[in-house]
């Protein structure tokens, strides 16, 4: 019998254009699309800044990780697409804060641009939550 999946939705404009969701919880595995550092209004939020950016996307994929039942501290693999390799260290201190105690499988790479000129950083996310510990 097939596992049904969990889905969280963040109401970012391109989630109905595109056909997709913010977070796919499907048994113990997790996956959190790319994020983008939208303002709650779907803005650009803190343009030109690298780190608030990073933040921001991080508290995006904490909401949607707890939408379907998981926490940062699940967190196994992060990507971060990046527009500016040089600003590696502001967005790496914003990654070091959320994962320092449980830091993840991660990867860092320079792209272009995104959907939105004023976006610095998109991440992505991948979780597995244990379940046996859930349980306790």
């Amino acid at each position: 019998m097939a596992v049904p999946a969990r889905r969280a939705f963040s109401g970012a404009p391109w989630e109905d254009k595109v056909g997709y969701c913010r977070a796919l919880r499907r048994g113990p595995h997790v996956w959190v699309t790319g994020t983008v550092a939208m303002d709650p209004a779907g803005g650009v939020y803190a343009a030109g800044d690298p780190e608030a950016q990073a933040r921001r996307c991080f508290e995006i994929i904490a909401q949607a990780l707890s939408d379907v039942g998981a926490t940062l501290e699940d967190v196994v693999r992060t990507r971060m697409f990046v527009t500016n390799i040089d600003h590696w260290e502001a967005f790496g201190r914003a990654h070091g804060e959320v994962f320092r105690e449980h830091p993840p499988a991660t990867t860092m790479v320079e792209i272009s641009r995104f959907i939105g000129p004023e976006f610095m950083i998109e991440i992505e996310a991948d979780a597995f939550v244990d379940e046996e510990c859930e349980a306790a």
